[in-house]
């Protein structure tokens, strides 16, 4: 776990001392910093939205921040408001493209939970009736065997 003093801010890139470390740790450029213009679909001063490279149905989008910072909760107020903006419009544009049947919508916070790429972004992935054999329950089965549940009216 990191400790407050790891959150100090490195004035010399703008970015805290554990995304540093992490950033170090992983040892690769981050991809989301020197995005190309072909594939931005969409900005605004805070965000920035793209494709997913590798989706897993059509039109999954990462909303991305445009600063550098590892989590979600290292973000201004005012970033996290705008990460959100940026996500419903990108939820409203998925609507007229593919006409999904629902979305998941979700951000993996440190390795323990998934994250790879070390800079902070949202995965819009639209859902399609029938394209999984049981879609009940959604991201509760981020962990196997750990999301079922049964409530009555759920």
């Amino acid at each position: 776990m990191a400790h407050a003093a790891d959150r100090t801010p490195d004035l010399a890139c703008g970015r805290s001392r554990s995304s540093l470390i992490q950033s170090r740790l992983v040892a690769r450029p981050c991809p989301f910093c020197s995005l190309s213009g072909e594939r931005i679909v969409a900005e605004d001063e805070f965000t920035i939205t793209v494709r997913d490279i590798c989706p897993v149905s059509p039109g999954h989008t990462l909303v991305i921040a445009r600063r550098h910072v590892s989590s979600l909760f290292d973000l201004t107020a005012d970033e996290a408001a705008a990460l959100f903006r940026a996500v419903s419009r990108a939820r409203l544009e998925l609507d007229g493209e593919h006409r999904p049947d629902g979305y998941n919508v979700g951000v993996n916070v440190g390795a323990a939970a998934g994250q790879s790429i070390w800079h902070v972004h949202v995965h819009v992935i639209p859902r399609y009736s029938g394209d999984t054999r049981s879609p009940r329950g959604g991201v509760r089965h981020s962990i196997p065997g750990r999301g079922h549940h049964e409530i009555d009216g759920d």
